[in-house]
């Protein structure tokens, strides 16, 4: 049997012949095979995705497929969530295993079981806590709120799932985006001081035993670094350059950058709502790099400005691990009948964290 095509002989390819091949692939295989594409791809790979979107509805259009192979141009907990929700019955690649998350790293399983336990010496957190994490989370971490009757939420969903998470327990442990967690808490109504960071590189989360017990939301001290490069003043030099202009963020930005904005939302409701603005609107718009720059260039011709918060340029560079060269790679393999980075959630890791994310999905957005 002939080994697998190695990434070395595709590193050498422009991008014009990788576009190529990719095209002579997606000929060949057909309804086999979907490639499913995150808004915060380089757009030299987004645009050969079959399907798009954020976590949430690729996680949806995972579960729905019937193709054989799914090729997941995003990182690597979303790969996980595609195999998860296929129940092992279609085979999920990831083009490059390097392409992971900054934030799902903050937050792994020992540390989520040492915080357990920690808050078990001040209260019951099996009676008393309900566990939610976001899904830019490793599988073993949904599969720990699975199994401790939590729940998984998304950027879109968030408020919902907390209000879901309060009716089962009087607490909410929310890993591992702080900031998530603070703006939907907060505009939800609870007050800041009812929310509490917990630190896992301190004992007891660096919180005192009533620090803990009043707190109705423990924050693990996790953050996107893209969306920590936003800051207020971003925002207020935009208001006094542009009046009448507009503002709208991801809500893993900080808590003063989204009380500063006239509008706070998941990627899919930044591009709808974008698109749907009248000519001559002007928009100050915090998320992801290219997304924004994809979204200028698609608004230009409708007389709609769209401007990058950051005068800086930040970009999420584990989504931009994957390049034409590496998809190229993986499925010129699979037209070989070669699978390469094959993602595989083990089975007693999956089915709880099926369980999390059944949860989510079974309540309305």
């Amino acid at each position: 049997m002939a080994a697998a095509l190695q990434i070395q002989e595709f590193n050498l390819l422009d991008d014009g012949e990788c576009d190529a091949r990719i095209a002579a692939a997606k000929r060949l295989l057909g309804k086999r095979m979907v490639i499913l594409g995150h808004h915060y791809q380089r757009s030299e790979v987004y645009k050969h995705a079959g399907l798009t979107g954020d976590s949430l509805k690729l996680s949806q259009l995972a579960s729905q497929t019937e193709a054989e192979f799914i090729v997941f141009c995003g990182v690597h907990f979303m790969a996980e969530v595609a195999d998860i929700v296929t129940d092992g019955r279609r085979t999920v690649i990831l083009p490059d295993l390097a392409a992971g998350c900054s934030m799902a790293d903050m937050a792994n399983l020992m540390k989520v079981r040492k915080c357990w336990a920690e808050l078990a010496q001040v209260l019951n957190p099996d009676e008393l806590v309900t566990p939610v994490t976001y899904i830019n989370s490793a599988a073993d971490l949904k599969a720990f709120c699975g199994s401790h009757g939590g729940v998984v939420c998304t950027s879109t969903n968030a408020r919902t799932v907390l209000e879901w998470a309060f009716k089962q327990r009087e607490k909410v442990l929310f890993f591992p985006d702080q900031h998530l967690g603070r703006w939907t808490a907060w505009k939800m109504g609870l007050p800041l001081d009812e929310m509490a960071v917990w630190d896992f590189a301190k004992p007891m989360g660096g919180l005192t035993v009533e620090q803990i017990r009043k707190a109705k939301v423990l924050l693990w001290k996790g953050h996107c670094s893209v969306h920590q490069m936003f800051k207020p003043e971003h925002v207020d030099r935009f208001r006094k350059d542009v009046p009448n202009g507009r503002v709208i963020c991801h809500p893993e930005c900080d808590l003063e950058v989204c009380r500063r904005s006239d509008l706070v939302g998941s990627t899919e409701f930044i591009l709808k709502t974008v698109k749907a603005s009248e000519p001559g609107t002007h928009w100050l718009v915090g998320t992801e790099l290219n997304l924004v720059n994809r979204l200028a260039e698609e608004m230009k011709p409708q007389g709609v400005t769209v401007q990058f918060m950051s005068p800086m340029v930040c970009m999420c560079s584990t989504m931009f691990r994957i390049d034409p060269q590496h998809l190229a790679w993986s499925l010129d393999n699979l037209v070989a009948g070669k699978v390469v980075n094959r993602i595989r959630v083990p089975a007693e890791i999956a089915r709880p964290a099926r369980t999390a994310l059944d949860r989510m999905l079974s309540l309305a957005t």
